[in-house]
């Protein structure tokens, strides 16, 4: 199994560090938007083994449309948090500017699935978890993943922050899976997952720290900023990890999918990093930004 990991890994690490470093960010949209789409579709499947059934069809076009103003904003001049803390995008063009507020996204999807549950011949009793697990796939998945682009979009700087949250979370994650299964004892999670333990999730916040540390020069931020910006990061992606073992652990299921041999599913490889991007996205902005 290790080796099937291993060899998964190193097919899959450079070609997704390839289309970063290369790609403009339209192309890692799309790619975002494929791999969000796949996520949904085992999201979905595992609501489905604990008997939620949700609008499949409509909440990947929600997420769709997530990703495409993530990607119009990440062309923007700039940007700003409404009173609703949500993202207000505007271009500086001339006349008055043109909104691309993300809530309009949501408000689209509430809307949308009202209809679709009023317009429903099913049982009542399926509309509250259809709803539910709808909403859930595109605020706990699609939502926070769409960061990725943001991230990317960040002016000459954001194929190197998008590799260097990609790489904490990568680094982070082996660390944790080896020290875990060679020397981890105390149990971090057990209802949740009986294999992860504490001594993992310290050695997957220190390979994180270590990729702030080694990160520094290339992406031209002070050493404390980039710390605390691994730090939380890694913080964020371990919460996510375990969210989505929580997903699988009241589905019955160890794996969201089969489709990675050896890592599972594309749940189980972006679990940590749905997290991630955007406390990386939002500290950087916010903070390392700001002190330019």
């Amino acid at each position: 199994m290790t080796l099937v990991r291993v060899l998964t890994a190193v097919v899959l690490i450079p070609a997704v560090a390839g289309i970063v470093w290369w790609g403009s960010t339209g192309l890692v949209a799309a790619c975002t938007g494929l791999v969000t789409l796949l996520a949904l579709l085992e999201f979905f499947a595992l609501g489905a083994r604990a008997g939620l059934h949700g609008y499949r069809l409509w909440t990947g076009f929600c997420a769709l449309a997530v990703l495409f103003v993530q990607w119009i904003a990440a062309g923007m001049e700039s940007w700003n948090l409404g009173r609703t803390g949500l993202l207000m995008i505007r271009t500086g063009g001339v006349g008055r500017p043109l909104e691309f507020p993300l809530d309009c996204v949501l408000l689209m999807f509430v809307v949308g699935a009202a209809v679709i549950a009023l317009g429903s011949r099913g049982p009542l009793s399926e509309v509250l978890p259809a709803i539910g697990i709808s909403a859930a796939g595109l605020l706990f998945v699609a939502l926070p993943l769409s960061y990725v682009v943001r991230l990317h979009g960040v002016g000459a700087d954001g194929p190197r922050l998008l590799l260097f949250t990609l790489v904490l979370v990568w680094v982070g994650d082996t660390l944790a899976y080896f020290v875990g299964r060679s020397v981890g004892r105390l149990p971090m999670a057990p209802q949740i997952s009986p294999k992860k333990t504490w001594e993992g999730a310290a050695a997957n916040l220190l390979g994180s720290l270590l990729v702030g540390a080694l990160f520094g020069r290339w992406l031209n931020v002070e050493p404390r900023h980039l710390l605390l910006m691994a730090g939380l990061g890694n913080v964020a992606g371990q919460a996510g990890d375990l969210l989505e073992s929580a997903y699988k652990r009241s589905a019955g299921l160890k794996d969201s999918s089969g489709l990675l041999p050896g890592h599972g599913g594309i749940l189980d490889r972006i679990d940590a990093l749905v997290l991630a991007a955007p406390v990386v996205w939002y500290y950087f902005q916010l903070a390392v930004s700001r002190s330019r």
